[in-house]
């Protein structure tokens, strides 16, 4: 995080909070402007941003708050819902109903980054996910190459960090989600100066299960073993076998993981990822960093519910350097 971080304050984006009116998002833009990291922009009503600034006695400079429902703003929605209409027109959106989904934050955020009047957008902190990622698909979109999204976390274990995907999108993967969830993760822990060494595990071992979710595990693997030979990937693993390396080295010596640390766990469905990364936070201690949402044409980012101000810091920072790559 010290060297994300870093990256960050060499060129600090321009971060839109849709949850501008809670205390913690509050804190967290606070954060990020005084440690140079981004330049916040704070959607919500003027008058109750304000004053909840003065009564924690914060100081947030000169950071723009853009009422987004209000009379002073019509006309940029009008200019949104026009380009969103273009955008969906042909999968049954209506102007009108365009116009109607500018006086939702999400929506309205995720046109700022669209139409280029901010780099990058932060929501999620009082709403679910579900809300917060659909106006994202619609406004900003996916990118074409891979036309996929997958969500990813960071867990800072007292082993090194390893990365969790997909945690958050899909529900149960086919064979292709499964590579295209490798691919995208790969692509992001790199991002970390982190060479990936992914496994993909199952409740099954190289093929000793041929039914259920293993048998998508092993086609998966075997497109990215085809089409990918320089990736160090390999599955269907069992999680123990993919974390211990004397035992994988053992049991299965000719695993192309080797006897290399496995630092990044790519789940047969969202059910098991899901469980997995609270198990971590809850019962190991773990600092968890995300969700990462892989795969968008543009920085968008979607944090937990109730997250702490650490953890919106956390991804504000990873959202201004997926900015500058962008």
């Amino acid at each position: 995080m010290r060297a994300l971080t870093d990256k960050a304050r060499r060129s600090p984006k321009r971060v839109v909070f849709a949850e501008g009116t809670n205390f913690k998002v509050l804190k967290a833009a606070q954060t990020v402007l005084h440690e140079g990291i981004a330049q916040p922009i704070l959607l919500g009503n003027t008058e109750y941003i304000e004053k909840l600034i003065q009564e924690n006695d914060m100081d947030l400079g000169n950071v723009p708050v853009i009422n987004w429902r209000g009379a002073e703003e019509r006309i940029r929605r009008e200019e949104y819902a026009k380009v969103l209409f273009q955008k969906r027109s042909r999968k049954g959106l209506t102007y009108s109903e365009a116009l109607d989904k500018m006086t939702d934050r999400n929506y309205f955020g995720a046109m700022m980054v669209e139409m280029g009047e901010a780099d990058a957008f932060i929501s999620g902190s009082t709403s679910k996910y579900a809300d917060t990622i659909r106006p994202a698909i619609q406004t900003v979109g996916i990118k074409p190459a891979i036309n996929h999204i997958a969500g990813m976390y960071l867990m800072m274990t007292n082993k090194g960090p390893i990365f969790f995907s997909d945690t958050t999108v899909n529900p149960r993967p086919e064979a292709q989600t499964l590579v295209d969830t490798t691919l995208l993760t790969a692509e992001a822990v790199r991002k970390f100066n982190i060479e990936p060494v992914i496994a993909l595990v199952s409740y099954s071992n190289f093929g000793s299960i041929r039914e259920g979710s293993p048998v998508r595990v092993q086609e998966a693997v075997k497109i990215l073993h085809r089409d990918y030979p320089n990736l160090i990937v390999d599955g269907d693993i069992q999680m123990n076998f993919a974390l211990n390396n004397e035992l994988r080295t053992k049991m299965f010596p000719f695993s192309k993981l080797g006897n290399r640390k496995v630092n990044t766990i790519i789940f047969p469905n969202l059910s098991s990822g899901n469980i997995a990364y609270k198990m971590m936070q809850e019962l190991a201690g773990a600092e968890v960093i995300g969700p990462i949402l892989l795969g968008m044409n543009k920085s968008i980012h979607i944090v937990p519910l109730e997250s702490s101000v650490r953890e919106l810091v956390n991804l504000v920072t990873i959202a201004v350097v997926d900015a500058q790559g962008q």
